[in-house]
């Protein structure tokens, strides 16, 4: 996990996403309701609650609302909030900064591997990559020692580019030890997700990590996963397979990784 300055996405367009989504969160319960994931619907778009659900002993204390920004054919506006008027051109205007963000942090990775600038992304889905936004609303918790925001885990995405608010609670683990992952005003926090620590061969890991809430004030992000489509398979990059490394991560497509890893069954 890393922070990028200098990413050249405005602070006006990180304000706008930021105002755009803390309102439809402060809207009436039926009003995100009406946003709601389908009941029995496989994909995970739609607004979803788990506050007062019980997590390990823990209650669980997060809103959250999911939905595809890119690419276009694999939209689904429903799942856009219409209230406030000016969430679609906000969400639509960060996305537009990121895809430079995106190609620059492949590159680099992709660099700092050993291979050449444009094999890292194509190897994780290229230019089919889907850009998942999640929106994650924790309001003050009475007592945030019962209560977690999100329990520990890694992404299943290649990459995550999160946009925190102000508030602290997104924690990094490290040599047996959690660490609060500092706010920097306009940076982009980065996470390496599974599917760069399968395609590096475990050069890279994936970052263990979770949220915890305040008493007394809203802590909201807005992470953007970067995930092959369902039907990508990743697996280790045979460049970085040889008879001293062999692989150590099976090939498969996303859809099949992701199904194994939510019904929590070995990879």
């Amino acid at each position: 996990m890393f922070q990028i300055v200098n990413h050249e996405i405005p602070n006006q367009v990180i304000a706008n996403l930021q105002a755009v989504g803390k309102h439809f969160f402060e809207l009436p319960q039926e009003e995100k309701e009406l946003y709601a994931k389908p009941p029995g619907s496989k994909s995970i778009e739609g607004y979803g609650t788990k506050l007062e659900k019980e997590i390990d002993g823990k209650k669980g204390w997060v809103d959250h609302l999911f939905h595809i920004i890119w690419p276009p054919s694999d939209i689904n506006y429903k799942f856009w909030p219409q209230n406030p008027p000016s969430y679609r051109a906000a969400n639509e205007e960060y996305r537009k900064h990121l895809h430079g963000v995106v190609d620059k942090l492949f590159k680099s990775l992709s660099l700092g591997l050993g291979l050449e600038p444009h094999e890292l992304k194509e190897g994780a889905g290229g230019d089919e990559l889907v850009y998942l936004l999640k929106i994650n609303y924790y309001p003050p918790c009475p007592r945030p020692d019962l209560a977690l925001g999100v329990p520990a885990h890694t992404d299943m995405s290649a990459i995550t580019i999160l946009v925190p608010n102000e508030v602290q609670g997104l924690q990094a683990f490290r040599d047996g030890h959690w660490y609060d992952v500092k706010y920097i005003p306009n940076a982009l926090v980065i996470h390496i997700g599974d599917q760069i620590e399968i395609l590096s061969n475990g050069k890279y890991k994936g970052v263990f990590h979770r949220t915890t809430v305040d008493k007394d004030k809203t802590r909201i992000s807005w992470p953007v996963f970067l995930e092959p489509p369902a039907e990508f398979e990743v697996g280790p990059h045979p460049k970085l397979v040889d008879e001293k490394n062999p692989a150590k991560y099976k090939r498969k497509k996303f859809g099949e990784y992701a199904y194994c890893k939510l019904n929590k069954i070995p990879q």
